[in-house]
């Protein structure tokens, strides 16, 4: 089985990529537990609770890899975490950074921030020249981690045709 990560800045399409790849594959794909997480938090968030966060979007990615077939599709993985945990707490749990060092994946699809933002009051980010920001993180992460990749441009159908045929030349 391989495991491919969707990476990206906020409301890029990442969790409508996964659905999409994992529907097409007929597999699983691994929601971002960071959501569910925050939404079922009764106060804000804090730089302590990304290292529970890391944890459950691990034990959520093992879990659904027993339950997969050639694919698993991870709407992010624990680089989404650091880079927000730099970000916005300028620093990074070296707990974490364990974690993401010990975490196998075969590819990356990183998406563009070349779609309309949606408002969703998870995210904290909308002005373009933020989302361009993360996006040059992500790509330095995905180019500095030697394993292919590719950048999802253009509209949904674009987007799709361009992972699936991505995604053919792994198997």
């Amino acid at each position: 089985m391989k495991k491919i990560v969707i990476i990206g800045g906020e409301s890029t399409g990442k969790s409508t990529m996964c659905k999409l790849l994992a529907d097409y594959y007929n597999t699983q794909w691994v929601p971002e537990y960071a959501r569910e997480f925050i939404e079922n938090l009764k106060r804000e968030y804090n730089q302590g609770d990304l290292f529970t966060i890391a944890k459950g979007q691990i034990e959520l990615e093992n879990k659904l890899s027993n339950q997969s077939n050639s694919f698993l599709f991870c709407d992010t993985n624990l680089y989404v975490i650091k880079v927000w945990s730099e970000h916005k707490y300028n620093a990074c749990d070296i707990q974490i950074l364990n974690l993401i060092a010990k975490q196998p994946y075969d590819a990356y699809l990183l998406l563009s921030p070349d779609i309309p933002w949606t408002d969703d009051p998870m995210r904290e980010h909308p002005d373009e020249k933020d989302r361009n920001y993360f996006f040059n993180i992500y790509k330095e992460i995905v180019e500095s981690s030697k394993l292919p990749f590719v950048i999802i441009k253009g509209n949904e159908n674009e987007r799709l045709k361009a992972a699936i045929e991505f995604v053919q030349k792994l198997s």
